[in-house]
């Protein structure tokens, strides 16, 4: 029997390149993609530094092209003959309110943490059927908790969490085992990739700004904090749903991420989580 195979999105930096260098280790054919793979040296060197580099393979994947996902599935199968597990790791980030900046940008962030999504798994599910595979989507905590200036980010993230446990049990019954994986702060690339431009945010921000400018504050603490792990520690447990016998439905990757998403379930008029998060813009 081959060694299986998974398809990993968004591997150039953060937790997909963690995920993709963690899963090679664990003996699994690693499709690592991303949507420019000029920017695959990271993971290059990573893997070849852990001695996986011939089980990791790069392919370019824009999840918001539902032609570039579709060929690359395809790929993968006639490559592999198999595909045992897809993990939606690719994301975007954006902080702003509606107010400033429109319909544009939820669009577009819903286009990369949500529609993307929902396309690959669609287009893997046959094939995952047939292994009796898995999908494992990295959401966040901003999936459970609604954060300040974060609404495009967390109402695509939201989605994600609730397309995923409606999925769940109707993939279970046909073998296909289903799993949202919800990071707090984790200090990578992905902070960087939102490009907040602070100060052209706050002129802009208008009767907003003084919330804003708590805002920043609090993320910059908080992704500055003990709390914020590393690429490597959330992407830890991506790596064990992987290879689990069986998976929860809904993972935390740290006590922090677990303490703060039991708030919430345990919050029935949402007063709790209002009070928090009003605490933020202070």
């Amino acid at each position: 029997m081959s060694a299986k195979t998974v398809l990993i999105t968004g591997t150039s930096s953060g937790i997909g390149l963690a995920a993709a260098v963690a899963a090679a280790r664990a003996g699994w054919h690693t499709v690592a993609t991303m949507r420019d793979t000029g920017r695959a040296d990271a993971l290059l060197k990573a893997a070849s530094e852990a001695g996986v580099a011939e089980l990791v393979q790069v392919k370019r994947l824009d999840v918001t092209d539902a032609a570039s996902a579709a060929a690359c599935v395809a790929e993968v199968v006639a490559e592999h003959g198999r595909l045992d597990a897809v993990v939606n790791n690719a994301g975007a980030g954006f902080v702003g309110t509606i107010e400033q900046h429109g319909m544009e940008q939820v669009r577009s962030v819903m286009e990369v943490n949500f529609f993307g999504v929902v396309e690959l798994t669609r287009l893997a599910l046959p094939h995952l059927r047939a292994s009796g595979g898995r999908v494992i989507t990295v959401t966040s905590v901003g999936g459970v908790i609604g954060q300040p200036f974060n609404e495009a980010y967390c109402a695509a993230k939201f989605a994600v969490e609730g397309f995923m446990e409606a999925l769940a049990p109707v993939a279970a019954s046909t073998g296909v085992q289903v799993a949202v994986v919800e990071p707090g702060a984790v200090a990578s690339e992905f902070v960087n990739n939102v490009r907040l431009d602070v100060p052209a945010l706050l002129a802009e921000a208008g009767p907003y700004a003084p919330a804003l400018q708590g805002y920043i504050n609090h993320a910059m603490e908080a992704f500055g904090s003990g709390n914020a792990q590393t690429s490597e520690q959330a992407a830890a447990p991506v790596i064990e749903a992987l290879t689990a016998e069986t998976m929860p439905f809904r993972i935390q990757t740290s006590d922090w991420a677990r303490d703060f998403v039991a708030g919430k379930l345990t919050d029935l008029d949402g007063s709790a989580v209002q009070a928090a998060m009003t605490d933020w813009l202070r």
